[in-house]
C-alpha cells in the first residue's frame, strides 16, 4: 500500500488547486459582454442565459457527496476540474443562446462538483497535517480569482480572440491540475467519520448539517448582496460617480482576502465559534455604518469591514461540517455547500425585492440583522 503524501505537499496542492478554481470561475466574467453582443442578447435574455450556470451548481453539489465517500474527493476534484476547464472555451464558441445556456450549465455543474470536492480535500488535508487551512484556502481562490479575471481582460485588450483566450485559461489551469494531482491525498486519506451512514444518493440535511447549512446560506446571502449592491448604493444612494461606485465591492473584496489569507491563525488561536461571532458582528457593524451614515466614504469603510467581517464565516462552516462525529464529511460539505450557493445566488435577487419594497438602505439594513442572528447560531460551529 502506497504512503500517503506528506501533509505539507497535499497543503501545497489543495492551495494549487483552490487558485486554479478561482482562476477558471473568474475568467468568464470578461467573456460575458462578448457573449452578450455575439449573440445579440438584451439584459433580460442575458439574465436567462446566467441562471443555467446557478441551477447546474445547485442541482450538482448535493450528488458530490456520495461520489466522494464512493470515489473519494481526489478524484471527484480531479475528474470535476477537468470537466470544469473543458467547458470554459465552449462559454466562447456558443453560437446560439440556447447552447450558451447548456455550456453553463455544464459549466456550473462541473464548477460546483468541484468545489464540494476540494473543501471536502481540504477538509481531509487540516485534519491530517493538524493545522488549520481552509480561511488561507479560501483566500487563495480570491486571488485565483484576480489572476483569471485580470488576464483575460489583457489578454483580450492585446486583440486576442476570446475563445483563444479561455483555452489560455484552459491550459494553465490543466497544467496547475496536472500538478497538482500527485501530492493530493487519496480516498485512504479523507477523514473518516465516527460510524457514517452509507450515501448512496441525495438525502436532505437535518440536524447540525441543516444548521451549518442554514448559517452558510444567511453568510452567502450577504456575499451576494455585496457583489451586485455595494455599486447600486453608492451610486444611487450616497451620489458617488458611476466610474467610482466599483469602489464599494473592491473595498469588500480585497478586505475579505486579507481576512482570509489571515485566517486560519486567528481560528487556531480563537476557535471557530468566536471568528464567526465576532465576524459576522463586524459585518453588522459595517453595514450598519453604511446605510446610517450619509457619506460615501463611510460606506466604503462600512462595506470594508463587512469583507472584514465575512470573509472567514464560510470557510469555517465548511471546516465545522467536515468535522461533524457520525456524519460523511463529503455529504455533509455538500449539503452546506449547496445551501450556501443557494443563498448567494438568493442574495441580489432578495435585496431587489426589498428595496422595491422599501428602499435599498433599509434593505442592506436588513442584512445587518441577518448577520446578527448569524452570531448568534455560531455555536453550532463547535468543533470536536
Amino acid at each position: 500500500m502506497n504512503p500517503l503524501p506528506d501533509p505539507r505537499a497535499a497543503r501545497g496542492a489543495t492551495r494549487l488547486v483552490f487558485l486554479v478554481n478561482g482562476m477558471v470561475f473568474a475568467g468568464w466574467a470578461p467573456l460575458v459582454p462578448l457573449a452578450k453582443e455575439r449573440l445579440a442578447l438584451d439584459e433580460a435574455g442575458l439574465g436567462l442565459v446566467l441562471l443555467a450556470l446557478g441551477a447546474g451548481a445547485i442541482l450538482a453539489m448535493p450528488w458530490a457527496g456520495p461520489l466522494i465517500q464512493r470515489r473519494g474527493s481526489r478524484a471527484v476534484t480531479l475528474v470535476a476540474g477537468c470537466g470544469f476547464l473543458a467547458v470554459l472555451p465552449l462559454l466562447a464558441l456558443a453560437p446560439s443562446a440556447p447552447l450558451l445556456g447548456l455550456a453553463l450549465f455544464l459549466f456550473g455543474a462541473a464548477g460546483g462538483m468541484m468545489d464540494v470536492a476540494m473543501n471536502a480535500q481540504a477538509v481531509a488535508v487540516e485534519a491530517r497535517g493538524g493545522r488549520r487551512i481552509l480561511s488561507s484556502i479560501h483566500g487563495l481562490w480570491s486571488i485565483g480569482g484576480l489572476v483569471g479575471a485580470g488576464l483575460s481582460a489583457l489578454l483580450l485588450g492585446f486583440g486576442l480572440a476570446a475563445p483563444w483566450v479561455a483555452g489560455v485559461l484552459s491550459a494553465l489551469a490543466l497544467a496547475g491540475l496536472a500538478l497538482a494531482a500527485p501530492a493530493l491525498l487519496p480516498r485512504a486519506g479523507d477523514r473518516p467519520a465516527e460510524g457514517p451512514e452509507e450515501v448512496r444518493g441525495f438525502a436532505l440535511p437535518r440536524g447540525p448539517v441543516l444548521a451549518l447549512g442554514l448559517l452558510c446560506c444567511a453568510a452567502a446571502l450577504a456575499e451576494g448582496a455585496m457583489v451586485d449592491w455595494t455599486g447600486v448604493f453608492l451610486a444611487e444612494a450616497r451620489g458617488m460617480a458611476v466610474e467610482l461606485a466599483g469602489l464599494g465591492f473592491a473595498a469588500f473584496a480585497v478586505a475579505m482576502a486579507a481576512a482570509r489569507l489571515a485566517g486560519d491563525g486567528l481560528a487556531s488561536r480563537f476557535g471557530p465559534v468566536a471568528m464567526i461571532r465576532a465576524g459576522t458582528l463586524l459585518a453588522a457593524l459595517g453595514l450598519g455604518l453604511a446605510v446610517a451614515l450619509p457619506s460615501g466614504e463611510a460606506a466604503l469603510a462600512g462595506f470594508a469591514l463587512a469583507g472584514l467581517g465575512l470573509g472567514n464565516a464560510v470557510p469555517l462552516l465548511f471546516s465545522a461540517a467536515g468535522r461533524l462525529p457520525g456524519v460523511a464529511p463529503g455529504a455533509a460539505i455538500a449539503a452546506v455547500a449547496t445551501l450556501g450557493y443557494a443563498g448567494q445566488l438568493a442574495g441580489p435577487a432578495l435585496i431587489g425585492f426589498l428595496a422595491r419594497w422599501s428602499s435599498l438602505p433599509l434593505a442592506l439594513g436588513g442584512v445587518a440583522l441577518l448577520m446578527l442572528a448569524v452570531a448568534a447560531g455560531a455555536g453550532i460551529a463547535r468543533g470536536r
